[in-house]
């Protein structure tokens, strides 16, 4: 399954979907957006199970800004809905399928939890101030 373009209409549904989905920030003019593009669609050829999105920063500068983009290419790894890795830089392809692998693996159960563990340790720091 090849890369799909993410724009402000699609970006929170495809993300609310479900399962595993990556997206990959990126504009034409970024020589390492450039380099890291091949290797993140080869990567969507080989895992059919996850979804590969692009966001073109440049076409769609106010989803950009939402996601806080400040530096491209900028990687992000969602699960269920759930933003679970982010990093900026190209990524080597082993590093990429080191990154899928982990954001795979990960105990959706243990990462909600965690959640709403920093958020009663936020609720109840704010009730202490």
């Amino acid at each position: 399954m090849a890369s799909t373009t993410l724009t402000a209409e699609n970006f929170e549904k495809t993300i609310l979907e479900g399962g595993t989905v990556l997206v990959d920030f990126w504009a034409e003019w970024c020589g390492p957006c450039k380099r890291f593009g091949p290797v993140y669609e080869a990567a969507s050829e080989q895992h059919s199970d996850i979804t590969f999105g692009k966001v073109d920063t440049e076409a769609e500068q106010a989803l950009a800004a939402a996601a806080n983009i400040t530096s491209i290419p900028m990687l992000m790894g969602f699960r269920d809905g759930i933003l679970v890795f982010a990093q900026a830089g190209a990524l080597p392809a082993p590093m990429l399928e080191d990154v899928i692998a982990k954001v795979q693996g990960l105990d959706m159960d243990a990462v909600r939890a965690d959640i709403e563990s920093q958020k009663a340790t936020e609720t109840q720091q704010a009730a202490q101030g």
